[in-house]
């Protein structure tokens, strides 16, 4: 079981909003450097609302009183440049984490500098970018490092989907899924579900396509849950097995898509 980190376990992704929240009411009662640890988050949780200004204005007030801390800046300042549509302005600040993540033995970060590299490297090196970084995290002593393995596996298979690799894509996806298992996340599991059954679509491999999408949604229905991106891949799956004879050609009658 990995140590409290109120630097990820406040987070909600989906609602960053309420993340900021958090994060300002956890650094309000922290002490150095906990506290600019927190105050990193709020930025993070800035950018994501695109507030990027009053972002950097936090990170700008930071000092470095940790190397964490110095690595967290970094990271952020990174992170939203990105997401401002400038990659190639974040990638020093990605370099540098790295570097300082490195020395200073924090693996965890470090292989998320790594990610972060390998995202915003040109597209013909974010393959072997993010494979670099997934064969650090599997021999990282921190399991929150040896723990990226599922978040590096499907950015290496979204790096083989951009090269239009999908076999090499579908194994990625397929790796993802039992990373997330064992670290016991449901919902990112049933994510990295969705994404097997996307690639084998892409594939051709509609019956097979169509089971994994089928499991999925009797298990969300199970639930109580819903998923758009679920309901929509089946509508297409049993759209396209309307037009596949029993020799799983087309139809005469319709067109390829090609």
């Amino acid at each position: 079981m990995h140590a409290p980190d109120p630097a990820h376990d406040l987070w909600d992704f989906d609602d960053p909003v309420a993340s900021e929240a958090r994060f300002r009411e956890a650094a309000a009662q922290a002490l150095s450097p906990a506290r600019e640890v927190l105050l990193s988050q709020v930025a993070r949780a800035l950018g994501l609302q695109q507030r990027y200004d009053e972002a950097h204005a936090v990170l700008d007030g930071l000092g470095a009183p940790s190397p964490e801390v110095g690595v967290r800046r970094l990271l952020e300042r990174g992170r939203l440049l990105r997401s401002a549509g400038e990659p190639e302005a974040s990638r020093p600040a990605f370099a540098e984490a790295l570097a300082l993540a490195r020395g200073a033995g924090l693996e965890a970060l470090e292989i998320d500098a790594m990610h972060m590299v390998a995202l915003v490297a040109p597209l013909e090196e974010q393959v072997p970018a993010t494979q670099r970084a997934l064969a650090r995290a599997r021999e990282c002593h921190d399991p929150r490092a040896r723990d990226w393995d599922a978040s590096l596996l499907n950015n290496l298979g979204m790096a083989h989907v951009e090269r239009g690799d999908w076999r090499a894509a579908l194994a990625a996806f397929d790796a993802a899924m039992t990373a997330r298992a064992r670290i016991g996340e449901d919902e990112r599991t049933r994510v990295a579900r969705w994404m097997v059954g996307w690639a084998l679509r892409n594939l051709g491999s509609i019956d097979m396509a169509l089971d994994v999408q089928q499991a999925l949604k009797e298990d969300l229905d199970e639930l109580g849950l819903e998923d758009p991106y679920v309901d929509e891949e089946l509508a297409l799956l049993e759209s396209l097995m309307a037009n596949i004879d029993d020799l799983g050609r087309p139809r005469p009658d319709e067109p390829d898509e090609d």
